[in-house]
């Protein structure tokens, strides 16, 4: 299956993109001329950063070659680069006014390492501006590692095949970035999306976290029986409510740090 469908990812256009909005209006840089959107996606986050600094040239960069070509054909004269966060980080030398990536990093590890060459790239005066998943507790994804493991669904699942998501908790970035920073502005945000039915909720995944696990399973008739076994959990986790909608709790990680 592919790497990445922007189609399935896009089905939530806007309850993913609103912590994007939320993040960029909250960035105070004078002068924003250089910015670059790492793990841009399909596109949707580059262009709030395009609405919110029109002037500034604007680079994005997503190693998802799908994702990529989903992009250009709205805005075919920015500047779009498939590639690598980490590569970038540690080889990249331009710098920018902001560096930003809303809901990317959690596929990258090592964020002690991460997070310092990253800042590296930000410009004199500029930020480092992220936000990132903060959901590994939660049911939706605790039901995927409890699968995973079971004695039913374990073949699949060899140690190391499953590419989860990597974050800590908010003290532990203020830590990482304070002594590089002029000034760290940190927040958590938990957003309630109101979905017509638990079902949306496994269809959210599928764009998303429970990609890895599908990727594992290599037999398509067993794919189906997974997320048709994840769907039956999902349904008693997140119960309807009186008015027939579900409630979808997400919560994120946002993070500003100013040089």
């Amino acid at each position: 299956m592919a790497s990445w469908n922007p189609e399935q990812y896009l089905k939530f256009s806007d309850e993913r993109t609103q912590p994007c909005r939320d993040l960029a209006a909250r960035v105070s840089v004078p002068n924003v001329r250089h910015v670059i959107d790492l793990g841009c996606g399909p596109g949707n986050s580059t262009q709030v950063l395009a609405e919110r600094w029109p002037d500034a040239e604007i680079t994005a960069l997503d190693s998802a070659v799908e994702m990529i070509d989903a992009a250009i054909p709205a805005h075919p004269h920015r500047r779009w680069i498939v590639g690598d966060i980490a590569k970038w980080a540690a080889e990249e030398e331009q710098q920018f006014d902001v560096v930003f990536s809303s809901s990317a990093l959690q596929w990258l590890p090592d964020h002690a390492s991460l997070y310092p060459k990253l800042f590296a790239r930000v410009a004199p005066a500029g930020a480092l501006v992220v936000q990132i998943p903060s959901s590994l507790d939660r049911p939706a994804f605790r039901l995927l590692r409890e699968m995973a493991a079971s004695l039913a669904w374990r073949r699949w699942f060899p140690t190391g095949r499953v590419r989860n998501w990597h974050s800590h908790d908010s003290a532990f970035y203020y830590d990482l970035l304070a002594p590089l920073a002029s000034r760290v502005e940190l927040w958590e945000t938990e957003y309630f999306h109101i979905l017509p039915s638990a079902e949306e909720v496994v269809e959210w995944y599928k764009g998303t976290g429970m990609r890895p696990y599908l990727q594992a399973i290599e037999e398509e008739p067993e794919r189906a029986r997974f997320v048709a076994e994840y769907s039956e959990k999902i349904r008693a986790a997140y119960p309807l409510r009186p008015d027939g909608k579900t409630l979808f709790s997400f919560l994120r990680i946002f993070l500003i740090a100013y040089r």
